[in-house]
């Protein structure tokens, strides 16, 4: 089963998307739009324990497992401010659908180079994106951990 079958996008196709917008405004607005295309996340979900810590943005996180493969992680996901939105569903859009070794081999600092994040968003923001990955694995790694454990 290749990735393409999975959901998982390939850092390398969101990067050559990024490269074909000529400046920041553009790859701004683009990332703008890929939070206005993100599934709405259903309301109960967002509870505390799905709330990311250390993000100034709002931002919610749920991981839950792909319904056509057991071993691999789905998730819903939603913030309040655009930018941070569409930077959450780049990284849902890059992880969703994958393994659990897959979402913990996630180099966030990576994906900031390559898209050039790193030069464009602020220190605090960095922190922000750093925590919804976090959360992100964590969950990821709770939710297959309690299926073992029934197992």
């Amino acid at each position: 089963m290749n990735e393409q079958d999975t959901g998982m996008s390939n850092l390398d196709e969101i990067v050559d998307n990024f490269e074909l917008l000529e400046d920041w405004d553009q790859r701004y607005q683009y990332l703008i739009e890929l939070g206005e295309q993100l599934p709405p996340m259903p309301e109960e979900l967002k509870t505390e324990a799905n709330k990311v810590k250390g993000c100034m943005s709002q931002v919610w996180v749920s991981a839950y497992r792909d319904p056509e493969h057991a071993n691999r992680t789905r998730f819903h996901g939603d913030c309040d401010t655009s930018v941070i939105k569409g930077v959450l569903a780049l990284l849902i859009d890059l992880i969703g659908g994958g393994t659990q070794k897959e979402i913990d081999a996630l180099d966030v600092d990576e994906l900031f180079s390559r898209l050039s994040l790193d030069e464009h968003l602020s220190p605090n923001r960095h922190l922000g994106v750093y925590a919804i990955v976090e959360l992100m694995k964590t969950q990821a790694r709770k939710l297959h951990s309690s299926a073992r454990s029934v197992a």
